[in-house]
């Protein structure tokens, strides 16, 4: 799960890990994860332990490049290439360091500097320029560059990098024209195989997976470790439990590396079909693994004990986690503050709050809103408050999630002012674009049920005017609300 379970969506609560169904589907898009991520590795030879230029990453990183920036490296990266003499390994992996750390614009413009000066590109660098233009561009920009590829550059590496980008993004139209064009070229790989199998499941046409498993293997490509998860939970999707598990037999009889994710994977699927002592013996398996050193194992171990609603299982794998990560980071609190929350203990969910409070370096409101609905649940209202004041008096900006975990809590309790007061103070801070979620569905379905109850014109068209900033105003509701008020 390291490059797994990364897929966390930044709201109040992680949405997946609500209930056993959701942690199971962010258990197959987390497979997806490992393959699509894995691209990176296939194409970026040039991947080194050894060290960056440290001292350039400064000085690039101080031109502060960003989206809509007129910064231009080409200078810093001119006087580096002539002071070091430096080679095409030398920028391929600068480009990686800044990809690792997420600077995607800052790697793009040193990708695109390597392909226009005389250090001559090789097709792992494409491959990864496309990467980079999909993250820091659009995907459209990746598209232009690679048909813009003379016929030699366009490799199994170059349309293997399109194809992930297409899958990153669930364009499976698209995704399935391009893999089928590769398959007539004989670029097909078992990480491309990987990849489609991924979006089919995200896609809910977890039908499709055996059937390109099958193709894989006729193909003469090895199914490894992601291709057997992946086919796993296309099984658990159609509750077919035995085929799941016969995968799992298969491996072992194949040879085929697993680890603990695995395990993880199938317990996931036990306790989604309330199979718990099936998912308590994979968990047992799980903890047999010693020395890991990845977060992520401890974190789906904590999911796991929670789904179960074993607090003392919670407890211990907490414990073990800070044995190995003295200093646990924002994630890992929030996966043990989640856990907490929906198991219901109040008191250490406070009181590991304040741990990390007091230790954090990087405040992320997505802890303080666990704390807050917490509360709120509790119709805590005056440490609610509390809370809310301290995080503004600490600077911290609330989230549309914090807004929307008030605007529940007021309706709720039939205070429809406050609650059409954070519903504007989320309107106004949201792009339609981009936050469609906003308000949630359950928060607009609140707000239609009091108007059902109340003849209430006035604030009927507050909510309106709302909903038409966010751009979520249904005409068809908004007639219903006018003809009953």
């Amino acid at each position: 799960m390291a490059s797994r379970l990364v897929h966390f969506r930044p709201t109040a609560r992680l949405r997946w890990l609500s209930t056993a169904t959701e942690m199971a589907t962010a258990t197959a898009t987390a497979t997806a994860t490992t393959a699509t991520t894995a691209v990176t590795q296939d194409t970026a030879t040039a991947v080194t332990k050894d060290k960056p230029n440290i001292s350039l990453f400064r000085k690039l990183k101080e031109l502060n490049i960003g989206p809509g920036s007129d910064a231009n490296v080409s200078v810093v990266l001119d006087e580096w290439a002539n002071e070091s003499q430096a080679k095409r390994f030398d920028a391929a992996r600068q480009i990686n360091f800044l990809r690792s750390r997420k600077h995607y614009h800052l790697a793009l413009q040193l990708s695109e500097w390597l392909e226009s000066s005389k250090i001559e590109m090789n097709n792992a660098d494409r491959a990864v320029q496309i990467d980079l233009l999909a993250k820091a561009k659009g995907i459209a920009s990746a598209e232009v560059y690679f048909d813009g590829l003379q016929g030699s550059a366009k490799t199994n590496k170059t349309y293997g990098a399109l194809l992930n980008c297409y899958c990153k993004e669930k364009m499976l139209d698209k995704a399935v024209q391009l893999f089928a064009k590769m398959k007539e070229l004989n670029f097909t790989s078992t990480l491309n195989y990987n990849n489609v199998m991924s979006l089919y499941l995200s896609s809910n046409q977890p039908e499709q997976v055996p059937l390109l498993v099958q193709e894989l293997e006729q193909n003469k490509l090895k199914a490894d470790k992601y291709t057997c998860n992946l086919l796993i939970n296309s099984y658990a999707s159609s509750n077919d439990i035995n085929a799941a598990e016969k995968v799992l037999e298969k491996m072992k009889k194949d040879k085929v590396k697993y680890d603990w994710f695995t395990y993880g994977n199938l317990a996931t699927i036990y306790v989604n079909a309330g199979l718990l002592p099936k998912a308590k013996e994979m968990i047992g398996e799980m903890e047999k693994f010693e020395n890991v050193r990845d977060r992520e194992f401890f974190h789906m171990l904590i999911n796991l004990y929670e789904l179960m609603s074993d607090l003392a299982g919670v407890n211990h794998v907490w414990n073990s986690l800070k044995s190995v990560f003295p200093s646990p980071s924002n994630t890992s609190y929030l996966i043990m503050l989640l856990a907490l929350f929906k198991l219901g203990d109040l008191e250490n969910l406070e009181k590991y709050f304040r741990e990390w409070e007091s230790q954090c370096s990087l405040y992320d409101v997505r802890l303080f809103n666990v704390v807050l609905e917490s509360y709120l649940n509790r119709n805590m209202i005056g440490e609610a408050n509390a809370l809310y004041e301290s995080m503004v008096t600490k600077g911290i900006d609330p989230t549309l999630a914090t807004l929307n975990i008030f605007t529940i809590y007021h309706i709720k309790n039939d205070q429809i002012d406050s609650a059409l007061k954070y519903l504007e103070m989320g309107a106004c801070k949201t792009i339609p674009e981009e936050h469609r979620w906003f308000p949630t569905d359950e928060t607009v379905k609140l707000f239609l049920e009091y108007f059902e109850k109340k003849n209430d014109a006035t604030r009927a068209e507050k909510f309106c005017n709302s909903m038409k900033k966010i751009g979520r105003l249904d005409s068809a509701v908004y007639a219903s609300l006018l003809s009953k008020s």
